[in-house]
């Protein structure tokens, strides 16, 4: 009878407390959305079911949880914590990303940048809100809305804080269609909406060969700590471009990403323990990186307004809330807008080549970031 009882004791139906409860609410949702919803279920059912995994509770000292040494879990979580995961992701999106669209239009660049204020604006919040320089950093690269760039630099400044900050930067890119929407009408009259962007000029396959060579010298030397994740886009690129590595572009761009996201949603969402997550910090990055999503939609949507007044052709003003690197969630979410205010506009390529400059900024700002840490 003893023996049974210490069996029941150790169940996790007698270990459980409120904050397991309330995360695997939390996973259900994420997987309900995911599935249901279809918002971004790539990321959201890995993430989901990782939350829903780790937070059933067990007995401390048998090597079972994430936290704890020589478990399974353990071992996957390293390439989070090392950064591994991120850098492998930024390979398959080089080897699945077309720089045409920037390379035919490059003034869009320009958009990439201005929606990284989010960026600064949360740092200086963070900073302000009694968070430590290395914390305020992570937390703040959330506004780029780049979910392995956010795990990256947390893993290097505050690995502490890994788990509520890849939550909050994966729950925004995959509530894009939720929150921009309103953001893009508040900011833009229907005149604007409807603006049409000219045809593109035809880019040569060679301009397309240059560009990963010449990109990896220019953002790498200018920062360096980037190279990590700006070293694997652009070979990942310059695998698709070469055309002599088609085996292994095509390897990049579906085994071994699809491999990095399911390992790394998981674990992303295992290290969610309701006793070491649910505090009051991660409630206040959740809110900090909310704003700074929104900041750097408006960022880049007002800087776009400010290009046409000195413009002869005029850009259509959505384009700039492409700016943020959600590839390609944000991307689409401006043509559907300009679709719905002209049914003939055609925005998707133009918002791409946001789309993908947004994803250099993000990676340099995370560089930029972690060599003022350093100082």
């Amino acid at each position: 009878m003893d023996l049974f009882l210490s069996f029941i004791a150790n169940t996790g139906y007698l270990l459980a407390d409120y904050r397991h409860l309330i995360m695997i609410v939390v996973g259900s949702i994420f997987v309900y959305l995911g599935v249901a919803k279809k918002y971004e279920p790539l990321l959201l059912v890995p993430i989901g079911f990782g939350i829903l995994v780790g937070n059933v509770p067990f007995f401390k000292g048998f090597g079972i949880g994430i936290y704890e040494d020589n478990s399974v879990l353990h071992y996957l979580y390293f390439g989070v914590t090392t950064g591994l995961y991120p850098s492998i992701v930024f390979l398959g999106l080089g080897a699945m990303t077309d720089f045409g669209s920037l390379l035919a239009r490059p003034v869009l660049m320009m958009l990439g940048a201005a929606a990284q204020m989010g960026i600064f604006f949360t740092l200086l919040s963070a900073l302000a809100l009694g968070f430590l320089p290395e914390e305020a950093a992570s937390i703040a690269i959330i506004g780029g809305a780049d979910g392995p760039t956010s795990i990256f630099l947390t893993a290097k400044l505050a690995p502490h804080l890994i788990g509520p900050i890849a939550i909050a930067a994966y729950s925004y890119m995959a509530l894009i269609p939720v929150i921009q929407p309103p953001i893009m009408r508040l900011l833009t009259t229907r005149e604007e909406r409807r603006i049409r962007m000219p045809d593109m000029r035809e880019v040569s396959k060679r301009e397309k060969l240059i560009f990963p060579v010449v990109g990896v010298l220019l953002c790498c030397f200018l920062a360096p700590t980037a190279l990590p994740l700006l070293g694997m886009l652009f070979f990942g690129n310059f695998l698709k471009e070469c055309g002599v590595t088609d085996r292994l572009a095509h390897t990049a761009r579906t085994a071994i990403i699809d491999t990095a996201t399911i390992l790394l949603g998981l674990t992303v969402g295992c290290s969610t323990q309701g006793d070491v997550f649910l505090t009051a910090k991660s409630v206040g990055i959740f809110i900090l990186g909310s704003i700074a999503f929104s900041i750097a939609t408006a960022s880049g949507i007002i800087f776009a307004k400010i290009m046409n007044l000195f413009l002869k052709v005029k850009i259509n003003p959505l384009l700039g809330a492409a700016g943020v690197s959600a590839v390609p969630g944000s991307a689409r979410e401006v043509h559907l807008m300009g679709q719905h205010a002209d049914p003939t506009n055609y925005l998707l390529m133009d918002a791409m080549a946001c789309n993908s400059s947004g994803v250099i900024g993000s990676a340099i700002c995370a560089g930029i970031l972690w060599s003022f840490m350093l100082v």
